[in-house]
């Protein structure tokens, strides 16, 4: 009879462990590092200077720092991007969280929730020409407003108005195209657009409309309480993997503070990344980004990423007067503030 030895024995033991298994054991050594975790990252809109956070993180090593392997794709809108992170195509998106709160007023919608502010201020503006008569909010009576489809603004405009004193059946409102917004109020076809004030101001500029003749009407600077971009995140990341959650977020936020630090190498990465992209335009909208949307007064004292509850209340008084809601959404519905580093990591440096 042949003689089995402790080491043959020991080799049968392996092979039928394998196969029950289903396959060959990966060679890794115990010392090898973790393989990161891939994560999809969904833009609501094409690459600009608002993105410049999440480039820097890239670029300066902080999301493979906290073990993430981060791939950046484009949504058509905020609310393709939302379905994306709702079915699980995304892990996380950058959308506008006031169509996250519509988002979550129709019946049945997957609890996806924001777990950090960008923009402490919605960027919501109506910018008009002072050669048309406007250089102030309620200078646009009687004048004519073109509203491009899909334009978040125009859902905050009905409580400004109303904050303002400004009857809307006393301004001219049409629909055009976002294609040929910032061209209508060039050649005069319109007397103001509303719009993004980072984007359409500087595009109008770039179209050689003198500064000195644009009126940038910021709705934060007539009442509005509105919070603008957020990150939102997969409900299934969200409940399996909550630490991967806090490091994009980390990430996030050493990204935000590489881009204020250092805003004129973040143009320049955010262009470089762009299709035909100037590094002057997308440092001249980084500048305005950080100064009006991100780095507020409330950023300052209380750090990134937050959201004051009070100010929330407010502000989803302002957007139901657009359509009241089925069911009044409660702030922690849409934000959870779990996945947040304490105060003291998220202060500007």
């Amino acid at each position: 009879m042949m003689q089995v030895t402790r080491t043959t024995v020991l080799r049968l033991m392996l092979a039928a462990a394998i196969g029950l298994s289903g396959g060959v054991w990966p060679a890794r050594a115990a010392s090898d590092p973790p393989q990161p975790l891939a994560i999809q990252f969904t833009l609501d809109r094409p690459l600009d200077a608002a993105a410049a956070p999440f480039v820097m993180a890239s670029l300066g090593g902080l999301f493979s720092a906290e073990g993430l392997a981060v791939t950046i794709n484009v949504a058509t809108n905020s609310a393709d991007a939302i379905a994306r992170v709702a079915d699980g195509a995304s892990e996380f998106a950058l959308v506008d969280i006031n169509s996250l709160i519509r988002f979550h007023d129709k019946p049945g919608a997957p609890p996806v929730k924001a777990v950090f502010v960008l923009f402490n201020q919605a960027p919501y503006a109506i910018i008009a020409r002072k050669s048309r008569g406007i250089r102030a909010l309620p200078d646009i009576h009687d004048k004519s407003l073109g509203v491009a489809d899909g334009d978040l603004s125009i859902r905050l405009w009905p409580a400004i108005a109303k904050q303002n004193g400004i009857k809307l059946a006393s301004v001219k409102q049409s629909t055009i195209s976002a294609a040929v917004r910032e061209p209508m109020l060039s050649a005069g076809q319109v007397d103001a657009v509303t719009g993004f004030s980072y984007l359409s101001a500087i595009n109008l500029r770039d179209r050689g409309v003198p500064a000195d003749d644009l009126a940038v009407l910021r709705f934060a600077d007539y009442g509005c309480e509105a919070y603008g971009f957020a990150v939102i995140v997969s409900p299934r990341l969200a409940a399996t993997r909550p630490e991967a959650v806090r490091g994009f977020i980390r990430a996030v936020i050493g990204g935000t503070n590489l881009a204020i630090k250092d805003p004129a190498r973040a143009a320049a990465e955010v262009a470089s990344r762009m299709d035909g992209g100037s590094r002057d335009l997308e440092l001249e909208r980084l500048r305005a980004i950080i100064r009006d949307n991100i780095l507020t007064s409330e950023v300052k004292r209380d750090g990134l990423g937050s959201l004051d509850p009070a100010r929330f209340e407010r502000a989803l008084d302002q957007l139901a007067e657009d359509g009241k809601f089925q069911k009044r959404p409660h702030p922690t519905d849409i934000f959870d503030e779990q996945y947040l580093p304490p105060i003291d990591g998220r202060l500007v440096n």
